[in-house]
């Protein structure tokens, strides 16, 4: 056995109350909000040293998989494994069958750091000797959780309660507490030895499954069901649904942390945050002499302790505070930057009426395996997108029974099949693919290939398309 430790990323969430930049269809893991690299990619950049890691193994939902894949080539970063979730089932079953996985692939005795993706984690001296000191732990035999040294009365976490402090190694655990409220909290402060639940964890992926079976072993069944019978899909691994689904909808603190006696808490005092809210951004980005956060196209004048972020349009702010403006490219959330926790009621109410429901779902842009699109313009029987294809890739070859559509290259060079005869365009070139044609669209040179496509016909909903050949296996 290896004494490398293997990271295990969790990249599944769906998280809302990032909106509206962080949707169903790209939630916020796969979003640059701090730094210039995402946070799922800052995740990985953790874990990028041979010295101590290997190859990570990455879970996430099957509908994630090419992101997952793009950001991580976009670092030139090899991944061990991409375990697919055919759906949502918490972190217990998520965390056991990537136990079961790496037990497979690298022995029992294999140490797993398993780590959330969406979190925004300072890298020190104290953060490094804390992965020594769980490691350690964890070779001998205990389940070990990280808790951060609280800065200030926060409710939105869970505390762990302990005899330790930050540097300490890890310790044996009091007692777990459910998110407080503010008073509460307050309390916890002042009284000293509780930390923040991190969702971090040092596991033995032999003792981890040994510890699943006995207290969960529903979960223990279902994980271990679904990683015996998985399926490989181009560099993925689909994980059985008939067994995974039989799992519990149930979080590894609940289901194993609570009940075993193997648990232990490494406390750690580093730069920490599960940026949950826009507060929790503002907090963890760099501020002006007002304490303003921005990003994008941003003028402010006399305005003070606000975020501001845009994707697309200039925004101007004008003599506001306590604000927080959010502004992609079809929606714009305003609200107190102090109660920005509510942002997840507000999709609540846009996810219940048809009119609104797909602002929290999808974006204007969509990103494909390819490349993506978006949407410009939409009427009665017409529809215009931009599309981007990467260079050297191509889309499916497919027809569609409802539409015709016109493409007009605006840059590069594209290779367009229409019932077997290719045509290669150039900028400011333009072809009709007919109602009902077999075509394909591919990008044959080195740069990125943009075009205006307008789209006319009874129906124009992303479903109406026979795949035909894909070299994504999306047939």
């Amino acid at each position: 056995m290896s004494d490398l430790i293997v990271p295990v990323i969790l990249a599944g969430g769906q998280g809302t109350r990032l909106w509206p930049m962080s949707r169903a269809a790209r939630p916020k893991q796969f979003l640059s909000l701090v730094g210039d690299v995402s946070l799922f990619q800052q995740t990985l950049q953790r874990v990028n040293d041979q010295s101590v890691y290997a190859p990570p193994v990455v879970i996430t939902n099957a509908d994630y998989r090419f992101i997952v894949a793009e950001q991580a080539a976009e670092l030139e970063l090899a991944l061990h494994a991409t375990l697919l979730e055919p759906l949502a089932r918490n972190t217990a079953v998520a965390i056991a069958a990537a136990a079961a996985f790496v037990s497979a692939s690298f022995g029992p005795e294999a140490i797993m750091l398993v780590l959330p993706s969406d979190h925004d984690v300072s890298i020190d001296e104290g953060y490094r000797h804390a992965i020594q000191h769980a490691a350690h732990a964890a070779r001998n035999g205990s389940l070990v959780t990280f808790g951060l040294l609280p800065t200030h009365a926060e409710t939105g976490y869970g505390y762990i309660k302990a005899n330790a402090s930050p540097g300490d190694g890890a310790k044996p655990i009091d007692a777990f507490v459910e998110k407080p409220d503010l008073k509460r909290a307050q309390q916890m402060l002042a009284e000293g030895g509780y930390f923040w639940n991190s969702g971090m964890f040092m596991l033995g992926a032999g003792a981890f499954m040994r510890e699943c079976a006995s207290l969960a072993p529903e979960t223990f069944s279902a994980a271990e069901a679904s990683v015996t019978t998985a399926k490989s899909d181009l560099d993925f691994v689909r994980l059985d649904e008939a067994s995974f689904s039989q799992a519990p909808n149930i979080s590894v603190d609940y289901a194993i942390f609570e009940k075993t006696k193997l648990a232990m808490v490494t406390p750690v005092n580093f730069g920490w945050s599960d940026l949950g809210s826009w507060d929790a951004v503002w907090k963890a980005s760099s501020k002006d002499a007002n304490n303003n956060a921005s990003q994008g196209n941003v003028t402010m004048n006399d305005v003070s302790n606000s975020l501001v972020v845009t994707d697309h349009a200039h925004v101007a702010v004008d003599g506001l505070d306590n604000v927080a403006v959010i502004a992609s490219n079809d929606a714009i959330y305003v609200g107190k930057l102090s109660e920005a926790q509510k942002v997840g009621a507000m999709v609540k109410v846009l996810r219940a009426d048809k009119k609104t429901s797909g602002l929290t779902e999808i974006h204007k842009t969509a990103y494909r395996p390819w490349g993506g699109y978006s949407s410009i313009l939409a009427g009665d029987r017409f529809q215009v997108k931009r599309l981007f294809v990467k260079p050297g890739k191509k889309l499916s070859l497919q027809k569609h029974h409802h539409r015709a559509e016109h493409w007009i290259v605006v840059r590069g060079t594209a290779d367009v099949t229409i019932d077997g005869v290719v045509t290669t365009l150039s900028e400011n070139q333009s072809i009709y693919l007919p109602l009902g044609c077999t075509h394909r669209l591919a990008n044959p040179g080195k740069i990125e290939l943009e075009l205006i496509e307008v789209q006319t016909g009874s129906y124009l909903g992303e479903d109406d398309i026979i795949r035909i050949e894909d070299e994504f296996g999306r047939v």
